[in-house]
């Protein structure tokens, strides 16, 4: 399965912030950074968060069933939804990359057709690989094989397999270009000639580079 460390980070943030949730109360990276929101209480959330559900609309003008799985929902003291992207990182300096920013703006446009008040501010919680701790070594390994292998129990880590850091970035969104993009998927759908291939998509240089071998 791709993306399986990112999987399992996902799912444990999830219940990481489902203790709090159940609690109704902030999560201290929340009280962190001055967040004033809580975890929302729905019974939607198991659906919004499933990858073949997610928070769903039906585009009448385009008949086109919009969806995305959402991976949390926090809610302000104004009742504004607010949507919360989970993020792993191995890099040096994070990024919040152009597709993240559409993706967030999605979700938060899907939560809005549904009568929702979101806010229009989200958060990227990153976890981020503390690189300085190192892997921890197993704990049956006894001297003798340290020895051997020129280790010490110093020298791996601090008990942790792979620890990370968390920490959250604010993003406003804008999804005022999302109906006009639909409208556009739906028309290259029923035309019956193929798009232009995009200046920047490395999938359409990579199919033009690779030739015809059919």
């Amino acid at each position: 399965m791709p993306y399986t460390i990112n999987n399992a980070i996902d799912w444990l943030l999830k219940q990481e912030f489902d203790r709090y949730r159940e609690k109704g109360i902030r999560h201290p990276i929340m009280i962190k950074n001055d967040i004033d929101a809580v975890p929302f209480q729905s019974p939607d959330m198991n659906k919004w968060r499933h990858n073949f559900t997610g928070v769903q609309f039906h585009h009448e003008p385009t008949d086109f069933l919009v969806y995305g799985a959402v991976d949390d929902v926090w809610v302000n003291p104004n009742n504004e939804l607010i949507v919360v992207d989970y993020k792993a990182t191995g890099a040096k300096q994070h990024q919040i990359y152009d597709s993240y920013k559409r993706q967030m703006e999605v979700y938060q446009w899907l939560l809005r057709q549904n009568k929702h008040k979101v806010s229009p501010t989200g958060y990227f919680v990153f976890a981020k690989v503390n690189k300085e701790n190192g892997f921890s070594l197993p704990a049956d390994l006894s001297a003798k094989d340290l020895s051997a292998a020129g280790a010490s129990r110093e020298s791996g880590g601090n008990g942790k397999a792979l620890s990370f850091d968390l920490f959250v970035e604010p993003q406003v969104g804008d999804d005022s270009w999302i109906e006009k993009e639909i409208h556009n998927a739906r028309g290259v759908y029923n035309s019956e000639k193929l798009p232009d291939a995009g200046a920047e998509c490395v999938y359409c240089a990579y199919r033009a580079n690779a030739g015809d071998f059919s």
